[in-house]
Formats: structure tokens, sequence, C-alpha cells
């Protein structure tokens, strides 16, 4: 897995499309930087539910924009996997995470999840069957 970008905590609070004000965590992407909300981390660590991960952008204050993609624990439970609609997807240690949230550490590595080929092509054998769609 390849460094794509890091996790920062920096104690921004941003505003959201309601007027409401959250703490959030700062992703920085390749190049591109999103948020997820603090109190929705500390929820999907713990409980294991799914969090936006939100544009943020920077105008003398922070503000939540669109959703941008969803991050969830991983099966094994030792990561956070984040996958971006248009982007890919993404992973961060569940260990370094939990470093930042509770004020350990300022920032963790993600790393860039290889896609994988979907598709197997498979050899038909001669006078095998095939079992195809009648329409």
């Amino acid at each position: 897995m390849e460094k794509a970008g890091y996790l920062q905590k920096t104690g921004c609070r941003a505003v959201d499309s309601e007027g409401m004000v959250h703490e959030v965590v700062d992703v920085h992407i390749r190049g591109e930087r999103f948020a997820i909300r603090r109190s929705d981390l500390v929820r999907a660590v713990s409980g294991g539910m799914m969090v936006q991960v939100e544009e943020l952008t920077r105008n003398y204050s922070c503000y939540l924009g669109v959703t941008r993609g969803l991050a969830q624990l991983s099966h094994s439970g030792k990561a956070l996997n984040i996958e971006l609609f248009n982007g890919g997807n993404f992973t961060v240690s569940l260990n370094a995470l939990r470093a930042i949230l509770f004020g350990r550490e300022r920032t963790a590595p993600i790393a860039r999840i290889p896609e994988q080929t979907s598709y197997r092509f498979r050899r038909v054998v001669e006078g095998q069957q095939t079992i195809g769609a009648v329409g």
C-alpha cells in the first residue's frame, strides 16, 4: 500500500449547512482536504457505524460542505476504511486513529488500498456444459 495522505487533529471547529458547530478531524488525501466530525468518528470506532467524509472549506473559519465519501471500521477491526465516491479506497490504522482522538498524536498516515480486479476469466473445458439465461 502506498501513502496517500494523512489524518490530522487541528482542533478546528467547522460550521455545517444548518449553522451547527462541530469539532472535526482533518483528512488530507492526495492534495484534497476533507473532514470527519469528531463525535461521529468516536462512535464509528467504538460501535462500527458508518460516518460521512465531508468537504472542508476554510474562509476565515471552517465550513463543512457536501458528503464526498464514507468511512467505516474494517472487517478485522484494526483499521478505519475510507471510501471516497470518486477517489478510491483508503485506510488508516485504528491504533494511530485512537492516538489522535485521545490526544497522544497529531497526525496519522493514510494509505491507499490497491484496487482488486473483480473479474476472473475461467477457461471453459471442452465438453463442459454452460448455463445460459433464457430471455
